[in-house]
């Protein structure tokens, strides 16, 4: 099964461990990359049953990045 990031409109294949494209990834603030990982639970990618905790941190993850990526646009920055 095919797997890709979780960024808005973003089409990269990533393996199914993996959140984002490493673009992607770099975007989100740090501190929200270590609650992504504080709430992973290895195999929930499998059964699809991550926990509430991760929910959250994933759209608070993906807001981040959707915000950043409006800024790049809005700045001219490419």
């Amino acid at each position: 099964m095919a797997h890709t990031c979780h960024a808005i409109d973003c089409e990269v294949r990533v393996p199914p461990r993996m959140f984002m494209c490493r673009t992607h990834w770099f975007m989100v603030p740090l501190a929200l990359r270590r609650e992504i990982w504080r709430t992973y639970r290895p195999g929930q990618e499998a059964d699809k049953d991550p926990s509430d905790a991760y929910i959250e941190a994933a759209k608070a993850a993906k807001a981040a990045v959707a915000q950043a990526e409006r800024t790049r646009k809005t700045s001219g920055w490419q």
